[in-house]
């Protein structure tokens, strides 16, 4: 669940904020005229991005590296675009009638919101037909598990545009919602420039060229792309802090009432208008400040290392190990390993199953996580890989995300396990 959460709130956070704002510069612009350009170009957005999402998922028709290519691409020309339109005719909002000029500014801000959508929108759409459910189908809780933190993620995101968009259409310094927008769009493109050359540097390894990011072969360019790879969610911070700045703005702006108001009961309506845009500030920040916790503190700790307990001790008696069942039998995890002729490092792990007198018992490897391992949280055990709670009374049957079986018998107190069997399992350890 954490994991989707935080997938699609980092993949759409961007695009959900440049949506929206330019939907609000629009509208403040050309009213619904503006709206309805940009309703077009969401449109357009959301149908390439479902078509898109189908492709590439049903053929091997779509390279993604060449095709981000052409997408930051886009992404930078109409931003330029998009700004020099803003700085040339959009400076003042309630321009009048629409005109060649708002006509030309208004589809080119269509046009990036359709392009920011179908940027991002394609994958995310896309992660509900490729959960990973362990073998359990659609129908099993693997699978609403993950739909559920997607689900959060989408709702979690809506809810911020709803709120984003109530403050930057009513804030009063319009000046400062285009500048809060275009510095944005200046970041990321700077963004989009250093992903932009990374097709042409993969071509030249494809042709076996000396390339490396290195200084001496692509000069500053090596070194944004390397630094924009290596700090991609810094610009995600600078769009959030942006954002957090109009919202912090419009709460001051409706500290008190600054209109001329000739009764009472004029200022009692001014007043609770106020109190209206305050709210939808702070709630603005909220969602905003949970969008960053989880990108950031969430996503730290979901994709944190799991650090294996060390392998307890045990007696080698000839071809065979025996294992003290009273050191095993308190329900918690147990691992055990065993290096073999050919230096590999076999793991297995003993669990004593709940109201039962028999053991979980199988090697620290699956056949669909590979040799990741398990640990014990909360009195559970969980795959490092894929995080998915094991039922400890199927640990020890074949199938899904379940430890790869190992035999053993019980003697005089002893788990004793064939040293044969376990030498079978070096292969789920290369």
């Amino acid at each position: 669940m954490l994991k989707y959460i935080w997938m699609v709130t980092q993949d759409l956070f961007l695009t959900v904020t440049f949506a929206t704002l330019i939907r609000a510069v629009l509208g403040r612009l050309y009213g619904g005229t503006g709206r309805r350009f940009d309703t077009i170009g969401i449109a357009v957005g959301v149908a390439a991005s479902a078509v898109l999402a189908v492709v590439k998922n049903t053929t091997n028709l779509i390279i993604s590296s060449h095709w981000n290519h052409y997408i930051y691409g886009s992404i930078m020309v109409l931003s330029l675009a998009f700004l020099v339109l803003t700085l040339v005719f959009g400076r003042k909002e309630n321009r009048g009638a629409l005109g060649v000029s708002g006509a030309l500014l208004c589809a080119t801000g269509a046009g990036l919101t359709a392009v920011w959508i179908f940027f991002k929108l394609p994958g995310v759409m896309a992660y509900p037909f490729n959960f990973n459910t362990m073998g359990n189908g659609y129908l099993s809780w693997y699978y609403f598990e993950r739909l559920i933190g997607w689900l959060i993620a989408l709702l979690m995101l809506v809810i911020y545009a709803q709120l984003l968009y109530a403050c930057a259409l009513q804030i009063k310094k319009y000046a400062l919602l285009l500048s809060v927008l275009n510095i944005g769009l200046t970041a990321n493109m700077a963004y989009c420039a250093g992903r932009f050359f990374v097709p042409w540097v993969n071509r030249a390894k494809w042709l076996n060229w000396p390339v490396r990011y290195t200084r001496e072969e692509f000069g500053w360019i090596g070194d944004w792309m390397m630094f924009t790879a290596q700090q991609a969610q810094l610009f995600i911070w600078i769009t959030a802090a942006l954002v957090l700045a109009l919202a912090v703005v419009f709460f001051a702006e409706n500290t008190k009432v600054t209109e001329r108001y000739d009764n009472p009961a004029q200022l009692r309506k001014l007043r609770a208008r106020n109190r209206r845009h305050r709210r939808q500030a702070v709630a603005g920040a909220v969602f905003l400040v949970l969008a960053a916790v989880c990108i950031g503190p969430v996503q730290a700790y979901d994709t944190r290392v799991i650090e294996l307990s060390a392998p307890e001790t045990y007696t080698v008696e000839g071809d065979q190990i025996l294992i003290p069942m009273e050191e095993v039998n308190d329900g918690h995890l147990h691992r055990f390993e065993y290096r073999t002729e050919k230096n590999i490092d076999v793991r297995w792990i003993v669990v004593k199953k709940p109201g039962s007198a028999s053991f979980g018992v199988g090697l620290d490897a699956c056949e669909v996580c590979g040799n990741a391992g398990y640990f014990e949280r909360g009195g559970q055990v969980i795959c490092k890989r894929c995080d998915v709670v094991m039922n400890i009374n199927t640990i020890g049957f074949k199938g899904g995300c379940n430890p790869i079986p190992l035999a053993y018998t019980v003697r005089s107190g002893y788990l004793v396990f064939d040293l044969n069997d376990i030498r079978a399992g070096e292969k789920e350890f290369r």
